[in-house]
């Protein structure tokens, strides 16, 4: 493995990335590097620092699922009606770019395994799409403020008219189905997610840094979120938030998407149990399932750059091509606009974790990614 600090440190050093915790782990052994500032009064960044998880949330609503499939609370391939009565009778989108008027009848019933896949429906694909300002205004998908997103219930009854993108099963689509699937998973479980997903998965791994907001006496190890370079301001980041601001409070809707805080070992421990094929948590078939591509090459194409060289496995790309050097194929895991990646790789045994907190969209932002892949994965 390449030497992450030298690595990571320039970005840093030219303040395009203000702070990050890099972390990869072989076995019980773990190099962990720590550069810059937490947040904007200038706390250094250290090992045990928060950060907003956005979609590398995803990977633990999936597990969170599975834990409840393996109950029999959640049948992966019956109909999600009983429990999201909102969805027993969707339209679909005649085509990905026609009007909203322009609906069929739902071909089958949307299950469980759609929602894990991306391929129910909802979500984005085409940024053209009628459906997308639908998800953005109605939804809050994308939303600044984590506040602004309505209560599940009205969050489902909004997305209950909205039409889906493609046939259950026949496109791929990105987002907004692991907030569906928190949402059933809250209702299997008889919980809100925030304390189903602490009962059921945070607290038996150890994982007390990660949650839906960051209370009060935890606040002072909480980042600054700093948007992506937009060339104003003399090339400073823009601030998005403050360890006070959006998180500081549980919101009404916790986001089975993108809605977690977690720091570097929490996310470790989660990494841990699935290379240990869920070493007595979960069962190793629903560590198989999770890590295993489930789309086809049509479903890939449709997925444009989220999925370059990679399927979709049960919360997580799965790496299926070496277009890069970093590519390993079966390599699991994902990256959160936040400017987080958190991957699992079963064949060398590693679990790989970059936090920043600069969010992507800038050729800074996405050039520490690129290099920390590529010093994990040599």
């Amino acid at each position: 493995m390449a030497d992450l600090e030298a690595t990571l440190r320039p970005y840093v050093d030219s303040g395009a990335i203000p702070g990050l915790v890099a972390l990869v782990a072989r076995g019980d052994e773990a190099e962990v590097v720590t550069l810059g500032e937490q947040d904007s009064s200038g706390t250094p960044m250290a090992r045990d620092s928060i950060f907003r998880a956005a979609s590398i949330t995803k990977p633990l609503t999936a597990a969170l699922t599975m834990l409840l499939v393996e109950d029999g609370r959640i049948d992966l391939d019956a109909p999600v009606g009983d429990l999201l009565p909102e969805l027993a009778e969707p339209r679909v989108l005649r085509t990905f770019d026609s009007p909203l008027d322009d609906t069929v009848a739902c071909a089958r019933p949307i299950t469980a395994r759609h929602l894990l896949t991306g391929t129910a429906g909802h979500g984005f694909c085409t940024w053209d799409s009628a459906v997308t300002p639908l998800l953005i205004e109605r939804l809050g998908q994308a939303a600044d403020d984590i506040h602004e997103v309505p209560a599940p219930d009205e969050w489902m009854r909004r997305l209950s008219e909205i039409p889906l993108m493609h046939q259950p099963g026949e496109g791929w689509t990105y987002n907004a189905s692991y907030d569906v699937l928190g949402v059933l998973a809250a209702r299997a479980a008889r919980q809100d997610l925030a304390d189903a997903m602490a009962d059921r998965l945070l607290e038996p791994l150890g994982m007390h840094d990660t949650g839906f907001h960051v209370p009060d006496e935890e606040r002072h190890r909480f980042t600054t979120l700093h948007g992506a370079n937009d060339g104003a301001n003399d090339g400073a980041l823009p601030v998005r938030d403050e360890p006070d601001g959006c998180f500081s409070r549980p919101p009404a809707f916790a986001s089975g998407s993108g809605g977690l805080v977690t720091t570097a070992d929490d996310w470790l421990a989660f990494g841990r149990t699935l290379l240990a094929d869920g070493d007595g948590l979960l069962q190793p078939e629903s560590v198989r399932l999770m890590m295993t591509d489930h789309t086809t090459p049509r479903q890939r194409e449709l997925g444009g750059f989220f999925l370059d060289g990679q399927g979709w496995g049960f919360g997580g790309g799965v790496d299926t091509e070496l277009l890069h050097e970093w590519n390993v194929v079966g390599r699991y895991g994902w990256v959160g606009g936040t400017g987080t990646a958190a991957y699992v790789d079963p064949r060398a045994g590693t679990v790989s974790i970059l936090l920043t907190q600069v969010e992507l969209g800038g050729p800074e932002s996405a050039g520490v990614l690129e290099a920390f892949w590529t010093a994990a994965a040599s």
